[in-house]
């Protein structure tokens, strides 16, 4: 029978898609058909799964770390926050529609059956499926309906592991704490706990082991420590983007605003792992630094918002400083749109604001409509004259004067736009710095070297790394013995 076990976490960011990913990889060089799953994730840092449709790039990095291709069934229930309480709802990988916070908790018990279906298909095709939660079991309050911890561990029967994250302090009262908080029918679901984050000597942390074992009564499955090759992988939300420090801190900068409603940061990773670039991430009352060799406008799940935020951090005239100076700029999705003239939104497809002016750096409109492209892509530059891979999510239709020097064309259509004067180009296509010759060219235009390598093979010698760093410190034979 299908062995599985579920990652709950002491609360949000302790590390369990880290974690999932290393011991999918483990099992995955044991010769093991593995299978990662997550009923339920919440973040706008979303894959298109090999199958078609959208699911959370945490599960699209734990297929890459099975080695087998990503399904929408791996993330069956996908929540993309687009407004302070609303957010899409993508199930199986199709947009369901939206649902403000309240709305949706009356809405999950209806999603249940869709989740443990996705679930019993990953179960058919593995030999263990690794189960990620989301948030804490500890949020009684939400339980009602749960789909995401505990509500799922019950209803499918997979016993659960918990994660303590020492590096944030106070692991042992979040351990202790979360067994005496839970009823008793979810408590009984738990097999034991591992301590993840940890930095020093571990037998210093003896007498914490016993203490917390002796409080709940469950065993230990080890303790790991912090986890450098962590930083290589990319990250599930921008949670994380507080505590990056990218770069070398030599060479050209590249400067990248982060909006409120940021999604799929991740492109900017295979710039920040090159030698001579220092990406520089710029949160809300920061200016754009004055020596930027460029900028980067991400993705935004909601662009007229983020629009007027970016504006309102006076973000608009450091860009227009930046580009009298000959600075260079690249907009990707609703980066893309953002760097036109005006971006529409007649039908309210991402909120009340319908409508507002662009930055004006490319001669371009965005009309938002309801029809969503989803799609891996093959793609040449018309720039550089290079072969590249990537992905589009997006709503919206951009067309304008500058569309006759298209960035980049994809399966024979043109997409995206130049500048005349060639330094400031907008794309819909996500993933594009992944490939080592379009980013080296591009890099090489700003003043710098690049290794011209595929960033894909550096994600994966990390995946090799942590899953050998998992087998050193973790109880593995212990955690597949506690596997039902």
């Amino acid at each position: 029978m299908t062995k599985a076990i579920m990652f709950q976490g002491t609360g949000s960011d302790v590390g369990k898609t880290v974690l999932v990913a290393g011991l999918c990889r483990l099992f995955a060089n044991r010769g093991m058909t593995v299978r990662p799953f997550k009923p339920q994730n919440m973040s706008n840092n979303a894959a298109v799964a090999d199958d078609g449709g959208e699911i959370g790039r945490a599960q699209w990095l734990q297929a890459l770390a099975c080695r087998t291709p990503a399904s929408v069934h791996m993330n069956p229930v996908l929540l993309k926050p687009q407004s302070e309480n609303g957010s899409q709802i993508v199930v199986q990988g199709k947009l369901r529609g939206e649902a403000k916070g309240r709305d949706y908790q009356r809405l999950k018990p209806e999603l249940l059956a869709g989740v443990l279906e996705s679930y019993e298909r990953m179960r058919a095709e593995a030999d263990i499926v690794l189960v990620e939660g989301a948030g804490s079991p500890a949020e009684i309050n939400l339980r009602a309906g749960d789909i995401a911890n505990m509500g799922f561990a019950t209803a499918a029967g997979v016993p659960v592991v918990l994660v303590g994250d020492i590096d944030r302090g106070g692991v042992i009262a979040s351990l202790v704490g979360t067994h005496a908080i839970l009823p008793e029918t979810d408590r009984a679901m738990i097999r034991g706990f591992l301590i993840n984050k940890f930095r020093g000597d571990v037998s210093l942390f003896d007498d914490g082991l016993s203490a917390i074992s002796r409080h709940t009564g469950w065993r230990s499955f080890g303790v790991l420590p912090w986890l450098k090759d962590a930083a290589r992988l990319p990250a599930e939300d921008s949670v994380a983007l507080d505590r990056i420090i990218a770069g070398s801190g030599k060479g050209i900068t590249i400067a990248v605003p982060v909006p409120d409603r940021i999604a799929n940061f991740d492109d900017l990773d295979p710039l920040a792992a090159e030698e001579g670039v220092e990406v520089v991430f710029v949160r809300p009352g920061e200016r754009l630094p004055a020596d930027a060799a460029a900028v980067v406008i991400p993705g935004s799940k909601s662009t007229i918002a983020d629009l007027i935020r970016f504006r309102e951090n006076g973000w608009d005239a450091d860009i227009r400083a930046h580009t009298a100076r000959g600075g260079h700029v690249a907009g990707i999705c609703g980066g893309y749109q953002m760097l036109g003239r005006v971006v529409r939104d007649p039908l309210g497809l991402e909120g009340s604001i319908r409508e507002t002016g662009g930055l004006g750096l490319l001669d371009v409109e965005t009309d938002m409509a309801p029809e969503k492209r989803v799609e891996n892509a093959s793609a040449h530059s018309t720039v550089y004259g290079v072969d590249l891979t990537g992905y589009e999510i997006h709503l919206g239709v951009t067309g304008g004067p500058d569309c006759v020097r298209p960035a980049l064309t994809i399966g024979g259509r043109p997409d995206g736009a130049v500048s005349a004067d060639g330094r400031v180009f907008g794309t819909y296509l996500h993933g594009l710095f992944d490939s080592g010759p379009f980013r080296a060219a591009w890099l090489e235009s700003l003043g710098a070297r690049s290794s011209g390598g595929d960033h894909r093979g550096i994600v994966d010698a990390a995946l090799d790394a942590i899953a050998a760093e998992m087998e050193r410190h973790l109880d593995i034979e212990a955690l597949l013995a506690a596997a039902g």
